[in-house]
């Protein structure tokens, strides 16, 4: 990627070459950044080898050296990964093996180091030591037990450790810190059940200002699902679930494990990037609720080709954290106690939302969405210029039309208006105010694609910041390659995915993105 700024040019740059021959695999990843595209880690520099690894890949073993990613159930315990759009990579460097002994039983294990810096072409690891293990057994294929049963089962454990020898001149750090935990994944005919419940022993860190409570995390999905239809609900409880090869990390850096949020992904351009919610590992009590229904075709509401209905809600807040009977002069350094789900009044955030998609004939695609957030700010800092609740709704009107074989347009109209509030006796919206966004794109299948978007904050209290943040993007595709060229002004904000988030510095220039394998 290429971003030009008044005297700045920024690169970023990989590539990933694998080699396998019959069992054997290997490969290498080179990276360059010169320098690093802003809001990427300020360490990453430089252009070497940033991934390489070598293994030995069967039926019944797989043996990994050097670098690898892996996961642990949900990843509340352990998920090695990389999100490159966050700028986050924390690849395992040391040695994986997965052992099969029979249909239905794999065994894991991993030992090593995080990947912590990419430092003027070097890689740079963790100096603390993460260890783990999973086992996992899928009764529907060992031995047969389940095979002609309705009923299935998969149960699996884990246990991780990390090893530093930290040091803190006020506490006396634990070098071990263990963690263990369980999960299980249950279906019967058209109903499903996932749980997993971790247990993370004490571990004084910056995130949890050095208390040494132990850590908790539970996580339950159940759901229905036929034709037309699916309801799914989640519930997730966490305290004190920080987890980090170094106490003394912060942001992103240097995290053992994944917590998924219980907020749905969206993709449209105002609900995705002025108020995304990031999972509080410090602690939450969250709960999500989605249902998918699909109108059938040829009746009145379904019309000639069936209309599809999908309604969310998601609510986090904060644990009760209970210290009667606890003295915070006690040598043992706990200083409250928490209960699975037992959530307070005060709420991080609340997303409802509602899409109706409708296909109108062969020409015509049309759909309409609402969102509505409550959005506490001063847990979850993505604006400067507020405090306390943020409240907005979003209304979005997608309309895709098919003039041939080839050529489409679609057009996208947004708008998000925050609430009024009276503050010293001046009445004003919330935070910037109003937004409104248009996208317009046109697509020449299967080579070319054109996008002009505009983001306006047309409703900010202060004029001189209503400002049109304007982008084009241009793309080519050609086999395996990929070519895109964007150019507009980026607005300062957080960019999220998945509930981990990275602050965007604002930008104006060029951004050239070219992706190809073979």
């Amino acid at each position: 990627m290429l971003i030009n700024q008044p005297k700045k040019r920024y690169l970023n740059n990989y590539a990933l070459i694998n080699y396998s021959l019959k069992d054997f695999r290997a490969g290498v990843r080179f990276e360059s950044y010169l320098p690093h595209l802003p809001g990427y880690p300020d360490r990453f520099s430089g252009t070497g080898i940033g991934y390489r690894y070598a293994g030995y890949y069967t039926e019944i073993l797989d043996f990994t050296v050097g670098n690898f990613y892996e996961q642990f159930g949900n990843g509340m315990l352990f998920r090695s990964y990389e999100q490159r759009q966050l700028g986050l990579d924390n690849a395992m460097d040391g040695l994986c093996l997965k052992f099969r002994p029979t249909a239905g039983v794999e065994i894991k294990a991993v030992y090593g180091k995080m990947r912590y810096n990419f430092d003027n072409g070097h890689l740079v690891n963790s100096d603390g030591l993460v260890r783990g293990f999973d086992a996992a057994i899928d009764f529907g294929n060992f031995y047969n037990l389940l095979a002609d049963s309705k009923f299935k089962l998969v149960i699996g454990g884990s246990f991780v450790s990390k090893y530093q020898k930290a040091t803190n001149p006020a506490y006396i750090m634990p070098q071990n810190v263990g963690s263990y935990g369980g999960r299980i994944d249950m279906k019967y005919g058209k109903f499903f059940l996932t749980g997993e419940h971790v247990i993370k022993e004490n571990d004084p860190s910056f995130d949890n200002k050095y208390i040494f409570n132990n850590g908790h995390g539970t996580f339950v999905t159940l759901g229905y699902t036929q034709k037309g239809l699916g309801i799914i609900l989640y519930a997730k409880s966490i305290d004190n679930m920080s987890f980090r090869t170094d106490p003394n990390a912060s942001l992103t850096d240097l995290n053992i494990n994944f917590l998924p949020a219980l907020t749905k992904s969206h993709t449209e351009n105002l609900a995705a990037t002025l108020y995304p919610y990031a999972t509080q590992p410090v602690g939450e009590v969250a709960f999500q609720g989605d249902v998918f229904y699909k109108i059938a075709k040829g009746t009145k509401l379904g019309g000639p080709y069936g209309t599809e209905i999908n309604v969310n809600f998601a609510t986090s807040y904060r644990p009760v954290r209970h210290t009667s009977g606890i003295n915070p002069a006690d040598s043992t350094g706990v200083t409250y106690k928490t209960n699975l789900f037992d959530k307070s009044d005060s709420l991080y955030y609340r997303d409802f939302n509602i899409e109706i998609k409708r296909t109108l004939n062969k020409k015509w695609k049309v759909g309409a969405k609402y969102f509505h957030f409550d959005f506490n700010n001063d847990v979850n800092l993505v604006s400067k210029e507020s405090h306390g609740m943020i409240n907005c709704n979003i209304a979005v009107l997608d309309v895709q039309y098919k003039i041939n074989k080839k050529h489409s347009i679609r057009a996208e109209f947004q708008g998000l208006w925050t609430r009024n509030e009276t503050v010293n006796g001046v009445t004003a919206k919330q935070d910037k105010g109003d937004w409104a966004t248009v996208l317009i794109e046109y697509n020449i299948s299967p080579k070319f694609y054109f996008a002009v978007m505009d983001q306006y904050n047309y409703g900010n209290p202060i004029e001189s910041k209503r400002i049109h943040y304007l982008i084009g993007t241009a793309g080519y595709i050609f086999g395996a390659s990929r070519i895109s060229v964007l150019y507009g002004k980026q607005r300062e904000g957080i960019f999220c995915i998945g509930g981990v988030c990275r602050a965007v510095p604002a930008t104006n220039g060029l951004t050239i993105t070219f992706t190809t394998s073979f």
